[in-house]
């Protein structure tokens, strides 16, 4: 003979406040705990022993669903497959897929904001405005699973040359971030931001750079006396041209010399 399922009324399981079981059947069963608080667990056994799926909390899985929950569970069964493990199998999938959407910009935020402690507020600073100038209008909303070597390079090959200092520091962050996306999950693979064996065959070593020396920008205020200053050492030269290069200026010249002789 068949055991008999839904074996509970909703009154019943109003009324229930006693700690133990109550079984609807078909593995299904309503658990009151010591301070009467009830949930759904599933029940079935395996290799001669019993095991306890939780189905949730009364207050959110009606007794509807419990049994809907709990069919499901029998249905795997028959294939001779553990509820528990599916489940767990299922929420790793999830997981998994999540973890695909997560962006370099959300990992930068979490390194950093788990670092900060351990730095300087001038350290923080510089490591945020890099990655936020540099490396976040380029990839910081792409995936950080999906950051490769030609995004990398995006970043770095506009200064490499110009702002050696900087580009060497945020290629580092660039690798820290995406060594922590993998230890994390994030990201599986090689490091496209690593130096050694990588991005040394394509970049040039920083310290062999020839560094570019720029002028120190002219003071706003001082604007107006400088060209006034320019104005006058230009016509002076001007001048002085036009003396060195007039036919005039050759017969002078050459009378000189005549009378030196």
């Amino acid at each position: 003979m068949a055991r008999p399922i839904h074996k509970l009324s909703a009154l019943a399981v109003t009324r229930a406040n006693k700690f133990g079981y109550l079984s609807d059947g078909g593995g299904l069963y309503l658990r009151v705990g010591p301070t009467s608080a009830k949930s759904w667990v599933f029940r079935f056994k395996e290799q001669g022993r019993t095991h306890e799926m939780g189905l949730g909390p009364l207050h959110t899985v009606g007794l509807a669903e419990a049994r809907q929950k709990a069919l499901e569970c029998r249905k795997l069964r028959l294939g001779h497959i553990n509820p528990i493990e599916a489940r767990r199998a299922g929420e790793a999938r999830v997981q998994a897929a999540a973890a695909k959407q997560v962006t370099f910009r959300e990992c930068a935020e979490q390194y950093i904001g788990t670092h900060r402690a351990g730095w300087t507020p001038n350290h923080a600073a510089d490591w945020e405005s890099s990655v936020r100038l540099y490396a976040d209008p380029l990839f910081g909303d792409v995936p950080v699973a999906a950051i490769d070597l030609s995004l990398v390079l995006k970043a770095l090959e506009p200064i490499w040359t110009t702002k050696t200092v900087t580009a060497s520091r945020l290629r580092g962050r660039i690798e820290t971030v995406l060594g922590w996306a993998t230890t994390r999950g994030y990201r599986t693979g090689d490091n496209p931001a690593r130096w050694k064996g990588h991005l040394e065959n394509v970049l040039p070593e920083p310290g062999k750079v020839r560094r570019v020396e720029h002028h120190a920008a002219l003071p706003y205020a001082e604007i107006g006396t400088f060209m006034i200053e320019l104005r006058q050492r230009d016509t002076v030269a001007l001048a002085r041209w036009s003396l060195r290069s007039s036919p005039q200026s050759d017969r002078e010249r050459r009378s000189r010399h005549v009378g030196r002789k």
